[in-house]
């Protein structure tokens, strides 16, 4: 196979842009949606006991104070040894114990700073960086104001992940999603919210290719070039965990910035497009924002249609930051009543999740189901970042391609799961709901309201300093050259600063 970044399957030129909407589609012989991160965190600790040769870890954020869980014996060790719980030290723990096993990380540059306020990281950096085979590298291999996005792990080329989900702090939960959970705990002791995310568990050659896409982004970072992983028959596939999905192809999409001698890829945003223009039923999104014009302009334009699919769309109630609430959360109030104005059939809706006591719960999931023929999980968001800026890296099932025909009830059973969990019902009562109403919305709308639930959205009046951000798409451009474009015009000298009677001789 050729290299894995430098050219696609076409052999197309690494430094000429690329705007198809898959970049490869790959076997694997297993692969399994994990919803929410105590699941998520524990399954990798099981997997990392697992690995013999190399364990590569990728994201936007890493943070080596969270615990994954401790307490369980390694199967090789003595009885009196047990595996720390907390992620720096199981790491430092498992590497003096495997004597052939490299460690490597990548994490985007950006948010390195927050590491001196993170006490105890620092110390567990320290004695990383002391430790021969384990490499902790920042990557800031981006244009300015882009981040790298991707939440991916991949184990020995033959165990691989990708998804949402970070292997940080305040991501831990469990599908219940309790109101007051005291292990839903921040590394310094206060707890954090409530908090839905999704990633994809991948074997086989799915792996190896993500293997080979780490390893190239990692030399593009300024890391030394590492060989793939030899072929071997163990599989660090958690042990007791039954895949959804068996000898299935998975497709793989990007986004990237042009950078240096790397072209701009914007695959993500392709597959979007193509996936709303493909759906005659239904689409279901979960997402942590939704402020992409072009995802929206697609979405109303099938609204339009005689008989347009049913659009439903589970979002947190608000985003995560002042700045971005006014950013990210203006635009979407922007888009909605967009889409609403021709909207004929009402059939578009947003929604958000609330505990049992009506707390909301922060959706930072970036999953897709198209007419229960599609599940998409990655880590690229409804927004103009995910489409452009970002570097992003989504996987899909698309029961259309050979093979996977047999993918479809395992999808529609997530579907219905992931219902159920936000309605606070059982699958059964999902199921019957829709077939009574006939949409997912009306089911929603018709499900309990004294427990868990998902409540509509609605929009709120903008402010003046709300229409500026989202109007001049602050945090959120499409484009790269764009991200200071709200200054050098003026927006916050006239929008923010300037105040009746002051400034008026200022030049």
């Amino acid at each position: 196979m050729q290299d894995s970044e430098a050219t696609d399957e076409s052999g197309a030129d690494e430094t000429q842009p690329h705007s198809s909407s898959v970049w490869r589609f790959v076997h694997a012989s297993r692969a399994h949606a994990v919803i929410d991160a105590a699941d998520y965190f524990a399954l990798m600790r099981e997997a990392m006991l697992r690995a013999h040769q190399r364990i590569f870890l990728i994201g936007w954020d890493f943070d080596t104070r969270i615990l994954i869980g401790g307490g369980r014996r390694w199967w090789n060790l003595p009885r009196r040894r047990i595996s720390p719980a907390r992620l720096g030290p199981f790491i430092l723990w498992l590497a003096n114990r495997r004597k052939n096993l490299d460690v490597r990380v990548l994490k985007w540059n950006f948010g390195a700073f927050k590491a001196f306020f993170r006490g105890a990281m620092m110390l567990d950096l320290l004695r990383w960086w002391r430790h021969p085979r384990i490499v902790f590298k920042l990557d800031s291999a981006h244009p300015l104001g882009c981040s790298h996005h991707q939440k991916i792990a991949v184990i020995d080329d033959r165990f691989a992940v990708c998804g949402g989900i970070d292997m940080a702090s305040d991501r831990w939960d469990t599908r219940e999603h309790l109101d007051h959970d005291p292990r839903r705990k921040r590394p310094g002791g206060k707890l954090h919210g409530p908090w839905h995310d999704c990633t994809m568990l991948l074997e086989g050659e799915a792996a190896r290719v993500l293997g080979d896409f780490g390893r190239k982004r990692w030399e593009q970072a300024g890391g030394k070039p590492m060989g793939p992983c030899k072929p071997q028959k163990s599989s660090p596939w958690p042990g007791h965990i039954e895949a959804e999905f068996h000898d299935v192809e998975i497709g793989i999409a990007r986004t990237r910035s042009h950078f240096a001698e790397v072209r701009e890829v914007r695959e993500v945003e392709a597959l979007f497009l193509e996936h709303i223009a493909r759906a005659k039923r239904f689409i279901y999104f979960e997402n942590q924002y939704f402020s992409s014009r072009c995802v929206a302009e697609a979405i109303a334009q099938r609204m339009m249609e005689p008989y347009p699919p049913e659009v439903v769309l589970i979002n947190p109630q608000s985003s995560d930051g002042w700045l971005e609430q006014a950013a990210m959360d203006g635009a979407r109030v922007r888009l909605v009543q967009s889409i609403q104005q021709v909207d004929h059939k009402q059939r578009f809706s947003v929604w958000h999740p609330f505990t049992v006591g009506g707390r909301p719960i922060y959706v930072h999931s970036k999953l897709t189901i198209v007419d229960d023929e599609i599940l998409r999980i990655g880590s690229a968001n409804l927004n103009n970042r995910s489409m452009g800026l970002d570097s992003e890296c989504d996987v899909f099932i698309d029961c259309a391609r050979p093979g996977n025909g047999h993918c479809g009830d395992a999808i529609r059973r997530l579907r219905i799961s992931l219902l159920a969990e936000h309605c606070g019902i059982s699958p059964e009562q999902v199921a019957e709901l829709v077939e009574r109403h006939g949409t997912m919305a009306a089911m929603i709308a018709a499900a309990p309201q004294d427990g868990k639930r998902l409540g509509a959205f609605v929009p709120h009046e903008l402010s003046e300093a709300e229409q500026a951000l989202a109007d001049n798409e602050v945090l959120d451009p499409e484009r790269p050259e764009e991200m200071l474009s709200f200054y050098r015009k003026g927006l916050f000298r006239s929008r923010f600063l300037r105040r009746p009677g002051k400034y008026k001789d200022a030049r």
